[in-house]
């Protein structure tokens, strides 16, 4: 039936694409004509990050001193005091900034919406998987067809399990200490998903892990862009949160003050994972827990720091020749240089401060200033560190540039490459030097700055700061019609048919307020009148003239997909200066805009964000499997065939415009072995040899456990029925680097 239902599809979509495309699709294909080029990627060398007016700079900063702060966020980074049980952020990102672990990395579901199936799918073998399953290369990729070039091929195998990373074992959070012991203590259990036989192992998170190397240009981070881009200090939800804020000193005393720091969504990611009990933390524990703990505890302690540390090598511990552990300051001392001491200097404890939960007959101390601010001391500290983590020193950066913006020294089949790459719209979700539209700021101001920065390309996608535009989606009725009315996107995200959207809603899920992550489902209610749904403030500053699709024109006579006058249409608020298409620049009438949205088949008020994830950057993708936002591809190769094929599944926003099955590369072989090979120069051999500012401190990775996916030794410290940890040992490495290449993931599977 699954078959079925795609070959089905696949006749719907045909019946409703341009003439232009039917000739192909009678054969099953579907490809565009070699004539239409995308944008062309460009250098990253010389572009800067966005900036964060207010942190460095002006009258009072928040940090005062930077060089101290990154020191502070890399240590923050990389510490495995930091978990409650011993997981560091690193854990998951110490592999070319993402995470290569094999065992103990399957979840059997993905965020659920509907299914909340907690049961792990057999191997396409048909042999068991489950906690502490070993990955082998006979795994991947996780959805299959009889031929993985051919969109109308028979499913053989489709899993909806995730490789991700695993975390903590969970539990409920009591109390830290101060000194000594690392590990929190924490009312643990065996998991009841996560477990074999009777013995407890690691929970592993829903989502495959992303690279954070140059995720500070990313407009918002996650998957599903639940990192906000404004940072309020306290929590990922920006100005959605109502009870943010950071702890001033003033002249009258402390005052919980709001925090608005615009291009800071990786503080905001930095907040979130050691709360969670999936990833590093207790249940409830809070930041201030955590910076308690941390005061008076040497960064590093248990962890060798190498003497030529391109940022630690100053304050180690370590000489030349002679590796030790940790760094020669404390957390306190360090907190105190880097931030404004209006921040952290107030000798108040207690009342709005609050307290630790009682643990004991012991009442605890109440929480004090510093303590109460450690979220944004820690969340700041870390973006300014990954803030230094830029690949900009790839073949493809160092390369000269011919007129069109071409590089000229990469060889003649990575030209090639490239070339295919735009042929088969690649670049236009993949544009930019970041080789994502996810960068949404900096991808605006150097179109700003030059128009034709990406190339005179025949075929462009609108590059602006809005954060939402409108492209053809296709859009499924429940009565199972297909159209392809005009779908406002979030800029940076959308759906390719990985997964059934019902394994994962992604973009189309909501935040612990009630409201949708996307910015488009908000801006269909502004349009309505309703303004108090908008909880994003850049939504009201979207201009409908730079939308790829209009969604309403000034013209005479009723139209299926866009407003006219016949509806009725009023001239969008903001101004017109540098639209990308100026004809739209037109809203509907309230009136008009309440009466389509009511209308069960409107082609004119629809979102394309269910099912749709961040666009993720293509630099060191070599690097960085398993690919996708549930980890089920092992290669590029697997990756390309995928694209080839139009997707897994038409879900219900398929962006059919950019993904689409592509009969050239499909008849061709050489095409696609020249888009990998373009691919293969965007690595950095900075990040390939660990080598500055990819250095960094020694980490042990809880990697599996002690046996198998059928029996697992128990007995660990934390408590007896959790399985004991096995260690992956990522040794220090100085600014130099070292001398074996990371490689690529599919190298490390068992056969």
């Amino acid at each position: 039936m699954q078959s079925l239902k795609h070959i089905n599809y696949k006749k719907k979509i045909a019946a409703i694409l341009p003439q232009a495309f039917i000739c192909l699709a009678g054969m099953g294909w579907l490809s565009m004509a070699l004539a239409h080029f995308g944008p062309i990627p460009m250098s990253l060398k010389g572009v800067p990050i966005p900036e964060v007016p207010g942190l460095t700079d002006g009258p009072d900063p928040i940090v005062v001193n930077k060089e101290k702060a990154i020191v502070l966020g890399k240590a923050l980074f990389w510490d495995t005091q930091v978990g409650s049980d011993g997981m560091a952020c690193a854990s998951c990102h110490f592999h070319a900034g993402a995470d290569s672990r094999i065992k103990n990395q399957i979840s059997p579901e993905g965020i659920p919406a509907i299914l909340g199936d907690q049961a792990f799918d057999p191997a396409p073998d048909g042999s068991m998987r489950g906690p502490n399953y070993t990955l082998k290369r006979s795994d991947f990729p996780f959805h299959r067809t009889e031929d993985p070039l051919n969109p109308n091929a028979p499913i053989t195998y489709s899993s909806d399990d995730v490789v991700s990373s695993a975390g903590t074992f969970g539990g409920q959070f009591k109390e830290v200490h101060w000194f000594g012991k690392q590990s929190d203590e924490c009312d643990r259990a065996a998991d009841p998903v996560f477990h074999v036989g009777a013995a407890g192992v690691r929970r592993v998170e829903p989502r495959n892990t992303p690279t954070v190397i140059n995720a500070v240009f990313n407009h918002r981070n996650f998957w599903d862009g639940r990192a906000s881009n404004i940072f309020n200090g306290s929590s990922p939800w920006g100005d959605r949160d109502p009870d943010a804020g950071v702890w001033v000193s003033t002249p009258q005393g402390l005052v919980k003050q709001r925090l608005r720091l615009i291009n800071s969504s990786l503080a905001s990611q930095a907040i979130a994972p050691p709360l969670s009990d999936l990833e590093m933390g207790c249940a409830d524990r809070r930041f201030a827990d955590l910076g308690r703990k941390l005061m008076w505890r040497k960064p590093l302690s248990n962890q060798r720091v190498h003497w030529d540390d391109s940022v630690l090598g100053t304050y180690a511990s370590s000489t030349p020749g002679n590796l030790r552990k940790g760094l020669n300051t404390f957390y306190y001392g360090l907190v105190r240089a880097a931030f404004n001491p209006k921040y952290w200097n107030s000798t108040q404890r207690g009342g709005e401060l609050g307290a630790p939960v009682q643990y004991g007959r012991r009442v605890p101390l109440p929480y004090d200033q510093y303590e109460a601010n450690f979220a944004m001391f820690f969340a700041l500290a870390i973006q300014l560190y990954e803030s230094t983590l830029i690949s900009d020193d790839s073949p493809f950066d160092r390369s000269a540039r011919d007129e069109q913006g071409m590089p000229v020294d990469l060889l003649p089949d990575e030209v090639d490459g490239l070339n295919e790459f735009r042929v088969a719209h690649c670049s236009l979700c993949h544009i930019g030097p970041l080789m994502t539209s996810a960068a949404l700021v900096t991808n605006a101001d150097l179109v700003a700055a030059n128009p034709l920065v990406f190339g005179d390309q025949q075929l462009a996608v609108s590059t602006s700061r809005n954060v939402i535009t409108r492209m053809s989606v296709l859009q499924e009725r429940e009565d199972g019609s297909v159209d392809n009315g005009g779908s406002l996107l979030d800029t940076g995200f959308t759906s390719t048919g990985v997964i059934r959207s019902e394994w994962d809603e992604g973009l189309g899920g909501k935040d612990p307020f009630g409201n949708p992550l996307s910015f488009s489902e908000q801006y269909l209610q502004l349009l309505t009148g309703n303004s108090q749904a908008v909880v994003d403030d850049e939504v009201f500053d979207v201009r409908p003239c730079d939308f790829d699709i209009p969604l309403a024109m000034d013209i005479p006579g009723p139209h299926l997909t866009l407003f006219t006058r016949t509806d009725g249409i009023v001239p969008q608020v903001q101004a017109t200066d540098g639209c990308y298409n100026p004809a739209g620049a037109f809203l509907p009438t309230v009136e008009a805009a309440t009466a389509e949205l009511a209308d069960p088949y409107t082609k004119k008020m629809l979102t394309g964000v269910r099912g749709a994830f961040k666009i993720p950057t293509l630099r060191n993708v070599e690097l960085t499997g398993p690919y996708m936002h549930n980890g089920s591809m092992a290669t590029l190769e697997e990756v390309i065939e995928f694209y080839t094929r139009g997707g897994n599944f038409d879900t219900q926003s398929l962006n059919f415009g950019f993904v689409f099955s592509q009969a050239m590369l499909a008849f061709i072989p050489e095409k696609r072995a020249q888009i990998m090979a373009f691919m293969k120069t965007l690595t950095d051999d900075r990040v390939r040899f660990e080598r500055a500012p990819f250095d960094h401190p020694e980490l042990a990775i809880p990697h599996g456990h002690k046996g198998d996916h059928f029996s697992v030794i128990d007995g660990n410290a934390l408590e007896t029925e959790l399985g004991k940890d096995e260690f992956l040992i990522i040794e220090a490495v100085g600014a130099t680097g070292k001398g074996e290449p990371v490689p690529p993931f599919v190298d490390l599977l068992a056969p």
